[in-house]
């Protein structure tokens, strides 16, 4: 482990260790999530999963950072999409159960209130599958976009306020990769998986265990792309 790697460390552990060892603190973040969780979705998604991606860089290139790759606007956009997601969240925590019980399936909707049972893994696996196969590929194609366009500005934080042209950011996808890897692989075999245990945990745990997520995501995939030889 080099030096870079123990100053990693050292940071994420100034940064996370004081909510564990003092209560107040800890009670102070639980009262400002539930009073502002979209304030707090931005702030947990732009360090967690900034951070998720600078490790994928870590382990594809030996480094945090590199010119070009613009980690501050990575993190101002990834604190919107963050809050994009705990919309997201909030509306198909509340629509899938009510669409479920339609079906016959039960009371999703108090099973997904109380504690773990066959009905609320059922229901959360509901809920999971719904956003993952409806808002799911929008968000990565978007994330896909604007993760383009920050290289193509180099990394600066003109890129925040320069338009994207949409239709040639689009034709220049690899669809290829998107549609028969990001789509057809990370969904099913990750993201509902994942999710499906967001959705089981307290609500005031989902939307940071989903910022989490994301620092796995880019460590798997950062290991995908070492194995197969991509950068």
């Amino acid at each position: 482990m080099k030096r870079k790697d123990l100053l990693f460390l050292a940071v994420a552990l100034v940064v996370l260790a004081p909510f564990f060892l003092f209560p107040g603190l800890y009670a102070a973040y639980e009262a400002l999530n539930a009073a502002h969780p979209y304030m707090l979705a931005f702030v947990k998604f732009a360090v967690l999963s900034t951070a998720g991606e600078t490790i994928g860089l870590r382990i594809t290139t030996g480094s945090y950072n590199r010119p070009g790759f613009g980690v501050l606007p990575r993190a101002v956009v990834w604190g919107f999409l963050g809050m994009w997601i705990a919309a997201a969240m909030k509306v198909c925590g509340a629509g899938v159960p009510l669409f479920a019980q339609g079906l016959g399936l039960g009371d999703i909707p108090a099973a997904m209130q109380g504690g773990f049972s066959g009905a609320k893994l059922l229901g959360a696996l509901l809920i999971s599958t719904a956003m993952n196969t409806t808002f799911g590929p929008v968000f990565m194609t978007l994330h896909k976009i604007s993760d383009a366009h920050i290289l193509a500005h180099g990394g600066s934080l003109r890129a925040l306020v320069r338009p994207i042209p949409m239709g040639r950011a689009l034709a220049g996808l690899n669809w290829q990769v998107q549609w028969g890897f990001v789509f057809k692989r990370t969904i099913p075999l990750f993201w509902i998986p994942a999710h499906t245990v967001t959705f089981l945990l307290p609500p005031q745990w989902q939307v940071l265990f989903a910022a989490l997520l994301g620092v796995a995501l880019g460590v798997l995939l950062s290991v995908a792309a070492v194995r197969s030889g991509r950068r």
